[in-house]
């Protein structure tokens, strides 16, 4: 479904992307992490075209997107879900008016048929739809919100591809299990290509079964879980390590309860 070959991307002097090369298969479930600012959400802007790299290609579906017009960008954004990393509802609109927004906006659908559809969907992504549907999304807590954005993507493309940026960072524990259930609920049942940018690793070994790990703008691991644990590369020594140390302790406390 993707893929990455050579891809430089800078912002004026400053590399972003440095030489990055990888392939997403159709419904592969795919976790890219690394530290804070170091590209993982640029890769994402790129996949979406809303960025062209200095170097190198990105297909997608089959497509180069660094050769396309703007036109055929959107028409391959139709096929790509994305949820944002604070959910980027819009703040004036009510939650079924979030969820619809595509179709209210380029169909022909009445408000009641689009209305509809919202509600079926909110239920979809675990949501009492009788309760939030005419709320505005400041009456959401953050992980109900980012269930709406789930929503929303769904509804607005049908897609075959949905990208996540950072989908549970500042959600409680209860939260950030409603989302990561969905995710998975979503990979498996409509059979989508998933690519999660986090730098949470608890929550990407939860949804992923291959992990790409980005440091300084460079690729350093694309791998399985076993691979993962057997890599020996410094810079992905040191991202894991504190996750490797709070898992270690959990497993001493274990020990001393006994």
């Amino acid at each position: 479904m993707i893929e990455f070959k050579n891809v430089d991307f800078s912002y004026g002097d400053r590399p972003i992307i440095k030489d990055v090369s990888f392939r997403i298969e159709e419904q592969e479930s795919v976790a890219i992490m690394g530290p804070s600012g170091s590209g993982k959400s640029t890769i994402l802007r790129l996949i979406l075209g809303l960025e062209c790299p200095q170097r190198g290609d990105i297909i997608i579906d089959g497509q180069n997107v660094c050769r396309m017009k703007e036109r055929q960008k959107q028409e391959i954004r139709k096929k790509i879900g994305m949820v944002f990393q604070d959910g980027a509802l819009f703040d004036s609109l009510s939650v079924w008016e979030n969820v619809g927004y595509y179709l209210l906006e380029h169909t022909r659908m009445s408000p009641d048929e689009i209305g509809e559809r919202a509600i079926q969907m909110l239920g979809f992504v675990g949501l009492d739809a009788d309760e939030i549907v005419y709320k505005l999304p400041e009456h959401l807590s953050g992980g109900m919100q980012r269930r709406v954005a789930i929503g929303r993507a769904l509804l607005s493309t049908d897609p075959k591809i949905m990208l996540y940026d950072e989908p549970t960072t500042g959600l409680d524990p209860q939260a950030t299990e409603n989302v990561i259930t969905l995710i998975n609920k979503l990979h498996s049942e409509k059979t989508i290509s998933s690519i999660v940018v986090t730098h949470q690793i608890a929550d990407a070994l939860a949804i992923a079964s291959r992990f790409i790990v980005i440091s300084d703008g460079e690729l350093v691991f694309s791998g399985d879980l076993d691979q993962l644990r057997e890599c020996r590369d410094t810079q992905v020594l040191l991202f894991l390590a504190p996750f490797r140390l709070s898992v270690a302790e959990v497993e001493k406390k274990k020990f001393l309860d006994r």
